[in-house]
């Protein structure tokens, strides 16, 4: 029997036990509860109790003067979060997540859950997820937080019985070894004075180093525009690489992190940040605990940094998106923000913030270092089709060797397999291929000497976003794999915004048809397109689209609908 306080809580309200009491001030640390590290508790409380119980909530909201409905929506927002009611049974003590977005789906990720549904019992649980960040290594199977690649229902069987629940920590180039071989010569030269704030701005605009998140946006102009805001600044770096087909972001911080972080200090250093927070998604456990290591070994070394924070996701895409990345750092719910302002303005705890994708920052050094020292050929001399400098380009699908590919920009998809992957998989020929994940629409075979790069596929409906490469076979259907991206957004819809919420379900439903309604898709899309609040609705529509302009026989679609579906382009 549990032990009751004798506090009072009001007429409707129960009093809560010791037991939870106790649970929640665990949890807190012996913090002094600040509300922006809402969802850091939350994780405290499930890693502990392997679950969130609704007397843990209340307790955790007593602690942190909020109301009980305030915690509970936080928690129930964020797929990670494993809410129990009142009455209800815990989960399994052990999830398998198991993925089935675009790569994983190719690779038998539906087939592999449905065969280990049946070989376990009630004390594991079986979970189909959205895509993990690991498509080269498809399919994919998580055992607690221990990642599985190439997964058979063997290998992962073999995981599960050894209880290997923890992911390896990733081999890197660490901060000792980093020093060694030069690193941080081009910020300590920041700080002495060497090198000034214009000139290396310069440098930037020079290079034409632009975000590598997926919006593309000159990095030195953000630079600039956050600078003229009053002081004080913050910087946010978003690692919640969620879109399917993308990992790059997990490629280059498992092997050279301190490259990346150096680029940061940089930034932060020219922009005038005041306090940097890092966001990475929770599906990368090892890189958030090396993170937290190495920064600590940066710390010690320059004592005078801004304070920098790592901040870890609860498994939500839309966080993706830089003003939802926000509102969870501040501890809320991921719902994009309306614009404007822009963050760049009001941002971060209402502070002008700098917001970047780490692999942006990863390519700072290089690009200034290197450029004030050798000047700008190395950078002239690569590119292809009238294209300038380097691309980094997640690759998985039906190719021979999947991975990061860094290469020329306007390199095509054809150049990109031949050269790079391999060829295609034994036995499979090319029919098709996201250039830019599953929000970046879908282009045919006969469109694989397109240029792959920024502005470059807009006549053709879709864009090069984060630059995830998912090529598909003559053995791979376009509607089945534009019905999985969709099916993809509509788990992920934040639910702010009508268009979004419902025409994600929508379309879902209208795509299972065997025959589409391409007049009613293509209407919906519009209103898609026009109303929603930020990119996941506006995006969504772009495979559909894709299908009825280049696959149209695939589900019924005549000429006219390919048509209008080019026009709609």
């Amino acid at each position: 029997m549990s032990v009751q306080t004798g506090l009072a809580r009001g007429p409707n309200l129960p009093p809560l036990n010791v037991a939870a009491r106790a649970a929640a001030q665990a949890a807190l640390a012996g913090e002094t509860p600040q509300r922006d590290r809402l969802i850091e508790y939350l994780h405290r409380l499930q890693d502990a109790h392997g679950a969130l119980f609704a007397d843990h909530l209340a307790a955790l909201a007593e602690a942190m003067k909020l109301a009980r409905a305030e915690v509970y929506e936080v928690a129930t927002f964020y797929h990670h979060f494993d809410v129990v009611a009142e009455g209800e049974a815990a989960p399994a003590g052990l999830t398998v997540r198991v993925c089935d977005s675009l790569t994983c789906a190719m690779h038998g990720g539906e087939e592999l859950a449905g065969a280990l549904e049946g070989r376990f019992g009630a004390g594991v649980r079986i979970q189909r997820v959205p895509c993990v960040g690991r498509c080269d290594c498809a399919p994919v199977a998580v055992v607690g937080q221990n990642p599985v690649h190439q997964a058979s229902a063997d290998k992962v069987m073999a995981v599960v019985d050894a209880d290997d629940r923890v992911e390896p920590a990733p081999d890197i180039i660490d901060f000792d070894a980093y020093r060694v071989a030069g690193g941080y010569h081009l910020y300590e030269t920041m700080r002495s004075g060497e090198h000034d704030v214009d000139e290396v701005l310069g440098v930037l605009d020079t290079a034409i180093l632009r975000g590598l998140g997926g919006a593309g946006f000159p990095a030195a102009r953000k630079w600039r525009t956050v600078m003229a805001q009053p002081a004080p600044r913050n910087m946010a770096v978003n690692i919640d690489e969620g879109e399917p087909g993308t990992f790059k972001d997990r490629h280059y911080l498992g092997r050279d992190p301190h490259r990346f972080i150096e680029g940061m200090l940089i930034a932060a250093r020219v922009v005038g940040i005041a306090a940097i927070w890092i966001y990475i998604r929770d599906e990368y456990p090892a890189l958030r605990k090396m993170l937290i290591t190495e920064l600590d070994k940066v710390r010690a070394a320059w004592p005078d940094l801004p304070p920098i924070e790592v901040r870890r996701g609860a498994g939500a895409y839309i966080c993706g998106e830089e003003s939802a990345m926000i509102e969870s750092i501040e501890g809320k719910r991921g719902m994009p923000r309306l614009r404007p302002p822009y963050v760049a303005e009001v941002g971060l705890f209402g502070r002008p913030t700098l917001v970047h994708n780490p692999e942006t920052l990863w390519w700072v050094r290089d690009i200034v270092d290197t450029s004030l020292v050798q000047g700008y050929d190395w950078l002239e001399k690569r590119g292809r089709n009238c294209r300038q400098g380097l691309r980094s380009f997640s690759v998985s699908g039906r190719v021979a060797k999947p991975g990061v590919i860094v290469t020329d920009a306007g390199i095509t998809l054809r150049q990109l397999i031949d050269e790079h992957c391999g060829g295609m998989e034994p036995g499979h020929e090319l029919y098709g291929y996201f250039p830019g994940g599953a929000s970046g629409g879908m282009l045919p075979a006969s469109l694989a000497d397109v240029p792959l790069d920024f502005d470059t596929l807009a006549p053709y409906g879709c864009f090069i976003g984060s630059a995830a490469i998912v090529v598909f076979s003559q053995q791979d259907k376009a509607r089945a794999l534009a019905e999985n991206a969709m099916h993809f957004f509509a788990h992920e819809s934040c639910g702010q915004c009508t268009p979004c919420r419902v025409g994600t379900a929508k379309a879902a439903g209208l795509m299972a048809a065997k025959t589409w309604d391409a007049p009613l898709l293509e209407e919906l899309g519009s209103a898609m397109m026009d109303a929603s609040i930020c990119g996941l609705g506006q995006a969504a529509p772009n495979p559909v689209r894709s299908v009825l302009r280049y696959f149209p026989h695939e589900v019924g679609a005549t000429p006219a609908d390919a048509r209008a579906g080019e026009g709609a382009a």
